[in-house]
C-alpha cells in the first residue's frame, strides 16, 4: 500500500495540514507513520476526510465526529445520533424558511409600514414561535 505524503492529502482534500495536525492530535485521524519529519497516511484517509467534512457541514463537532470512527478509522455511525441530527436540521431549515419568507414580504409588501400588513405580523408571530421552540430544545 502506497503511503500519501501529509502535503498530498491537503491537497487531494483542500484541508491545510495544519488541520490535519490538529485533528491527529485530538485523535480524529491516525497518520500511518513518518518519512523523515512528515507525516504519511494510508490512501483511506481521504474518505475518512470527506466523511468528517460532511459531518461539519451537518454541525457536528470534532468531539463528536471523533466518537464515529473506529480504531481502525472506519466509520461507526450512530443511527439516532444522525435521526438527531436530521431533526435539528429540518427545524433550522424551517426557521430559515421562515425569516426567508419574511425578508421576501418586507422587501415587497406594498402596506404603508410593515406592522399594519396582516401578513408580516403572522410572519413575526411565526419566527417567535420558532425562536422559542429552539430555546427550549
Amino acid at each position: 500500500m502506497k503511503l500519501l505524503d501529509i502535503g498530498e492529502v491537503a491537497k487531494r482534500t483542500g484541508i491545510p495540514a495544519s488541520a490535519l495536525r490538529y485533528y491527529e492530535e485530538v485523535g480524529l485521524i491516525r497518520s500511518s507513520g513518518r518519512h523523515g519529519l512528515r507525516r504519511q497516511y494510508a490512501p483511506e484517509i481521504v474518505t475518512q476526510l470527506a466523511l468528517i467534512a460532511l459531518g461539519k457541514s451537518a454541525g457536528f463537532s470534532l468531539g463528536e465526529l471523533s466518537g464515529m470512527f473506529g480504531a481502525d478509522g472506519q466509520p461507526q455511525l450512530s443511527r439516532p445520533a444522525l435521526h438527531q441530527r436530521a431533526d435539528d436540521l429540518d427545524r433550522q431549515i424551517g426557521n430559515l424558511t421562515t425569516l426567508r419568507n419574511a425578508l421576501r414580504h418586507v422587501a415587497e409588501c406594498p402596506a404603508p409600514s410593515h406592522m399594519q400588513c396582516p401578513t408580516f405580523q403572522r410572519l413575526v408571530r411565526l419566527a417567535a414561535r420558532h425562536l422559542s421552540a429552539e430555546k427550549s430544545s
